[in-house]
């Protein structure tokens, strides 16, 4: 789904003479490859969710915080991906990727007719929202919320380092978008927008698998407690019987030690 996403092309908006002064920046290179976003996006969480498995050895908490995650990190650049398409936001540097020669021209209207490479193009027209951010802020956003869970940051005991482990994540993001900005790959408002997006789908999927981390049982999956739930009235329903044969047997023996006393 997202390389058929990705593969679409954007919308290719008006951009005329007047609007250049906004899109004439430096063509430089990012500071953060993409094919980094996924190693710590998809990675870092993944090495924390092995890493409190080998500790708790819970397999209900391993299997639910991978597919949150991958749900979360999927649906985040398929989201990113088809916004860019509809938008069609030229980036900062817009103008040398159109005129790579720096001569511009433009149509009657006074639309660019751009004679750079296609493909440069392309992806000079897919600035709103930032993929670089929308992707640290699902993947991270995820792990600083299994992170306020596990260690149960907000247990109203007020330990600030606590608050500091939860935030670590989310700060590496914001650092991530705010080389976008100062790289001239993005407008600030891309990089908001990104984050957004990022952290909307990174809670709306934790949610589904685990309990708010404020929540007494914010350390662990629904599906753990549901688990100890049916294995506590499994137990419950083998015990009950158990109850009332022992109950049964008492008066039965009751009852033959008065009928030998004479007592009936």
């Amino acid at each position: 789904m997202y390389l058929v996403v990705y593969l679409i092309h954007p919308f290719r908006r008006y951009i005329g003479r007047h609007m250049m002064d906004d899109l004439r920046f430096p063509l430089k290179d990012v500071t953060v490859k993409f094919w980094v976003v996924p190693l710590y996006a998809a990675g870092l969480p993944l090495i924390t969710l092995l890493g409190f498995y080998y500790k708790r050895r819970d397999v209900y908490d391993l299997h639910h915080g991978v597919l949150g995650l991958l749900f979360t990190v999927i649906t985040t650049g398929v989201l990113t991906e088809a916004i860019k398409n509809a938008t069609g936001r030229p980036r900062p540097y817009f103008f040398w990727r159109c005129f790579p020669d720096g001569k511009d021209v433009y149509d009657a209207i006074g639309d660019v007719i751009c004679h750079g490479t296609e493909s440069l193009i392309r992806e000079s027209y897919k600035s709103f929202p930032s993929g670089h951010t929308s992707w640290s802020f699902a993947g991270l956003g995820f792990l600083s919320l299994y992170l306020a869970g596990k260690i149960k940051a907000f247990d109203q005991r007020g330990h600030i380092a606590k608050l500091c482990v939860v935030l670590l994540p989310l700060l590496l993001a914001s650092g991530v978008g705010i080389t976008l900005v100062d790289d001239y790959w993005h407008h600030w408002v891309d990089v908001c927008a990104g984050a957004v997006l990022g952290l909307a789908v990174a809670t709306t999927f934790y949610l589904q698998f685990f309990p708010p981390p404020y929540h007494n049982q914010g350390w662990g999956p629904y599906a753990y407690f549901r688990m100890l739930e049916q294995l506590h009235n499994t137990n419950g329903a083998r015990v009950e019987p158990q109850r009332e044969q022992i109950d049964a047997a008492r008066n039965g023996s009751q009852m033959l030690d008065e009928l030998e006393e004479g007592k009936r």
